[in-house]
């Protein structure tokens, strides 16, 4: 199980919510967040209210200067919504396509993958199939730019999931201990 503390002002200051599940909208909770500290698990933290909008993923550790995150590769300076990831056991399993609805070229991944134009002759990737594991995949080769977190499931446009004009190069395994 993981907890997420997150604090209204820098450095753990102010008012804190506690959140130990995927919580959708914290407007309710708190008026922004400036700080948190993951005191265990991992979790993928948004910008938007109910997941949408920039993502960002956060391991064990302190966080106590969102505007400093920036410089880490976060997109934003406020949290809005945030999803628990869980820890998987097993293979990891994603087929890529290049165009959205499961259009275009087709290729499958069970390990990570830095740079799709290099590896498959692919210039972007629209959707995708998860069959097993968690990713995280990346708008830029390397493991660089914004982000976005996938489980399970089908993702036939990722416009759909509030990336609009988002295109994705690389992509990562989540193995964390989460």
């Amino acid at each position: 199980m993981g907890k997420i503390v997150f604090y209204e002002e820098k450095n753990f200051q102010g008012r804190s919510y506690e959140c130990m599940s995927d919580c959708s909208d914290m407007s309710s909770y708190l008026s922004r967040c400036q700080s948190c500290r993951v005191e265990s698990g991992c979790f993928m933290t948004y910008e938007r209210p109910n997941y949408m909008g920039n993502q960002f993923f956060m391991r064990k550790g302190e966080y106590q200067d969102m505007q400093r995150m920036m410089s880490m590769g976060m997109m934003f300076d406020n949290i809005r919504s945030c999803r628990m990831i869980p820890f998987h056991r097993g293979q990891f399993r994603m087929r890529i396509h290049e165009k959205e609805n499961f259009g275009g070229q087709m290729n499958e991944l069970m390990d990570d993958c830095d740079n799709i134009m290099e590896r498959y002759r692919m210039n972007e990737c629209q959707s995708c199939n998860v069959m097993d594991g968690h990713w995280l995949m990346y708008e830029q080769p390397q493991f660089r730019g914004k982000m976005m977190y996938l489980r399970p499931g089908e993702y036939r446009n990722f416009m759909d999931m509030g990336m609009s004009g988002q295109r994705f190069m690389s992509m990562r395994r989540i193995t964390d201990m989460c």
